[in-house]
């Protein structure tokens, strides 16, 4: 009889930047998972384009290596605090976590709330430092920290006594200690496989298995992925699906998939301590538990954390709608609104109230919405939507409360004066500030009402050198009003196509938002104005042709670059009658009333 295979599952737990991606990269290639003559991108595990532009993880993604005949299942998760709750389930399929940190910077403020899930479940960390060959590591100084971390998050005794090693993810090295000769990963293989142990074989009891992400197939429907904690599953099964709401309900397994390298390769069983996928469930939810018929064991229910912004995708009414987009309907939107919440439990969509031309949808953040936006402008789609709003709650006693965010930041010390009195301005509470070396670590307690549009104003107060973490922190009781965008706009009060000259008078009055020979239409926003009030301009006037001449009249007109804005600065930076109108080539600001007489008559109104 053919030996039962060991399955260990790690995930990869990193600050943005520290090198996780390119670790996994390492451990696919030191484990024979592509061919001597197969093409390897860098970052493999970011398959997204998106992922790839922005360096970040934003979808958690599954791949397997082999070890001494050991199957160990890779988990890479988000670090972005907007895909918090993702993180919170992958942790439940894995057995320990590798913490990546850089041996300079340190633990930094993105890998504490993930490090604290792990601990929160009971996981024994590896710690890994990174980057040990940059010139001004500190690698002692790093674990130190790290051991502080530990303490401060109040780890345990076991979870205290961490592995520790030491390496160079991009040449894929890692070492016992520093001065080791190492010049591969074989450390980590054996770390993790001595760390974790080798599982007892569970596959001969009753089934168990927890649904921790959802996934989607044109062809095949929702697919539950998750971690069979005992038991064998295979293809066919009749089996029970304890639900959400405590009920339960028959259902027959279709397809089963696992992972081997990089590939999902279906299988007819699988076995306990494995990640599968499984297809033929199609109401199937995170936090549900499978089981064999009346007895299913069910697991306790993952929580899925409520959205906290939203915002109104609209159909696009510009006079420029549909010259560039293939998919510009209420019935295009609806149809890719409801692919997306297949597998996106972090959101909700609802029809808009008195009208059928667009959605209110809710997410976590600012950034979990404008990827949303971003992947369905690349698809094909146009579409215009309104400044992100903050979802309120009341509590029992009927106030208003409002979601507030921990945000960390780290600036040098000339800039900290600025910054603390703009948080102070969006009513955020300093809750530590401390100082080193020329650097100013600020921590405050900000309504998410008050961080809408600041990230960009941040950025430009600290010359692009700040760091600026956030995530969410509590419901807190409504913090008042907070003042808005202090500049107004100019707006375009014609059709046409912009001129060098116009811009050029127009340039005194604002910052232009756009150049010459761009097509503006009346209402559409060309620039923002230097006082506080909006103003209807003509950008399209060009100069009259006279027959006399004066010296230099005629010489080349220079004009300043204009401000592009990318799509989070303008949902940012968009006031409450204003609209983002995405569509595949651009992205422009614009009123919501284009004509300035229909915006006068709304104003008496």
């Amino acid at each position: 009889m053919k030996e039962e295979q060991p399955i260990i599952n790690i995930a990869v737990i990193a600050h943005v930047d520290a090198g996780k991606s390119t670790l996994v990269d390492a451990l696919l290639n030191q484990s024979g998972v592509f061919r001597d003559n197969q093409e390897v991108v860098d970052c493999i595990m970011d398959s997204n384009d998106l992922e790839r532009e922005r360096g970040i993880t934003i979808y958690s993604k599954n791949c397997s290596i082999m070890h001494d005949n050991i199957k160990i299942n890779i988990v890479d998760t988000p670090g972005h605090a907007d895909f918090s709750s993702e993180v919170e389930r992958i942790l439940k399929t894995v057995d320990t976590v590798i913490l990546l940190v850089d041996s300079s910077e340190g633990p930094m403020p993105q890998t504490r709330f993930v490090l604290n899930k792990s601990l929160e479940q009971g996981l024994r960390p590896i710690l890994f430092i990174n980057k040990i060959d940059k010139k001004d590591q500190r690698a002692e100084e790093v674990v130190d920290m790290v051991f502080d971390l530990f303490v401060e998050l109040k780890a345990n005794d076991e979870q205290l006594d961490f592995p520790i090693l030491y390496g160079v993810a991009k040449q894929g090295i890692a070492k016992y200690d520093m001065d080791d000769d190492s010049t591969d990963l074989t450390p980590l293989f054996e770390t993790i496989v001595k760390h974790v142990g080798i599982p007892e074989d569970m596959s001969l009891e009753p089934l168990q298995m927890q649904v921790s992400t959802l996934g989607y197939d044109d062809y095949i429907g929702r697919l539950g992925i998750g971690r069979i904690d005992k038991g064998t599953i295979h293809t066919g099964d009749n089996l029970e699906v304890c639900k959400r709401d405590g009920s339960f309900k028959r259902v027959k397994i279709g397809q089963i998939f696992v992972y081997r390298g990089l590939s999902r390769v279906e299988v007819k069983e699988a076995k306990a301590g494995d990640i599968v996928v499984v297809s033929g469930i199609p109401d199937i939810m995170i936090g549900e538990t499978i089981g064999e018929v009346d007895q299913v064991q069910p697991m306790e229910l993952i929580e899925i954390e409520e959205p906290t912004l939203s915002m109104n995708f609209l159909v696009n009414t510009s006079p420029f709608a549909g010259k560039t987009g293939k998919f510009v309907t209420t019935r295009h939107i609806k149809a890719r609104l409801e692919k997306e919440l297949e597998v996106n439990v972090g959101m909700t969509v609802e029809p808009l109230e008195g009208t059928t031309e667009g959605y209110r949808v809710s997410g976590r953040g600012e950034l979990h919405l404008s990827i949303l936006l971003e992947n369905m402008r690349r698809e094909g789609y146009e579409v215009a939507v309104s400044k992100p709003e903050v979802i309120m709650h009341r509590d029992e006693k009927g106030r208003k409360l409002e979601p507030v965010e921990s945000v960390i930041i780290n600036v040098p010390d000339e800039y900290s004066g600025t910054v603390i009195s703009k948080l102070n301005v969006r009513k955020g509470n300093m809750v530590s500030m401390s100082a080193e070396e020329g650097w100013t670590k600020l921590e405050y307690l900000v309504p998410t009402r008050g961080l809408l549009g600041y990230q960009s104003e941040f950025i430009n107060d600290t010359h692009g050198e700040g760091t600026l973490v956030r995530r969410f922190d509590s419901f807190e009781p409504y913090f008042g009003e907070i003042p808005q965008r202090q500049n107004g706009v100019l707006i375009s009060g014609v059709t046409g196509e912009t001129m060098a000259y116009s811009l050029f008078n127009l340039s005194d009055r604002g910052t232009m938002m756009v150049g010459a020979g761009t097509p503006v239409y009346e209402g559409m926003i060309i620039g923002i104005n230097n006082r506080s009030d909006d103003m209807v301009v003509n950008p399209i006037k060009n100069k009259k042709l006279t027959n006399t001449r004066s010296s230099g009249a005629d010489e080349a007109l220079k004009l300043i670059d204009p401000k592009v804005f990318t799509l989070e600065e303008a949902l940012e930076f968009i006031n409450d009658d204003e609209l983002v109108e995405i569509t595949p080539t651009d992205i422009r600001i614009r009123k919501k009333i284009l004509s300035e007489l229909d915006r006068r008559r709304d104003r008496r109104n």
